[in-house]
């Protein structure tokens, strides 16, 4: 199982995904403010899930070695899900520079720009904030490329073992 090149790919899209999660993969910038504000992905419960659930899928499909179409099928799951955790991380992007959705009272503890607490929930005035991608926000790509890979060595794989089948 682990002597598999495809194995490794999916080790490291479990190790990317892991490190998606603690850190940061958008920072922005308020208005009059000299230190940037962190939009980690565990700060909003949907871009929590996904980051939780990309890693997880790929180690399910590493322990799912016999069953070779049933990696392929998890594995374009696991690609789609690393486009929505962009489609969503984009849309978080616009409320926020947008004014619509606050950042969470522990980032507004931390700015005290612009800052007005209410009793249970912390607006910002971030119209016209600056924001800014991390090197961190790659890492989905790179688990989509790292994800294709490994299905072209399963679907390799699974073409060897019918011509081995074949030729008995």
């Amino acid at each position: 199982m682990i002597q598999r090149i495809q194995t490794l790919y999916l080790l490291l899209v479990v190790i990317l995904g892991t490190l998606l999660c603690i850190f940061s993969p958008v920072e922005f910038l308020l208005p009059g403010a000299t230190d940037y504000v962190s939009l980690h992905a565990l700060d909003k419960w949907p871009l929590a899930v996904m980051s939780i659930a990309i890693p997880l899928l790929a180690l399910v499909t590493i322990g799912m070695y016999k069953r070779r179409l049933l990696q392929v099928r998890l594995n374009i799951m696991n690609v789609v899900l690393c486009l929505g955790y962009y489609a969503l991380l984009a849309l978080y992007v616009a409320y926020i520079v947008k004014g619509y959705e606050p950042l969470d009272a522990v980032n507004c503890q931390l700015s005290t720009v612009n800052c007005q607490l209410s009793t249970l929930n912390c607006q910002l005035s971030t119209v016209n904030c600056e924001w800014y991608l991390t090197m961190w926000s790659a890492i989905p790509l790179v688990n989509v490329v790292l994800t294709m890979m490994a299905t072209r060595r399963i679907l390799k794989d699974e073409a060897l073992v019918r011509a081995a089948d074949r030729l008995r």
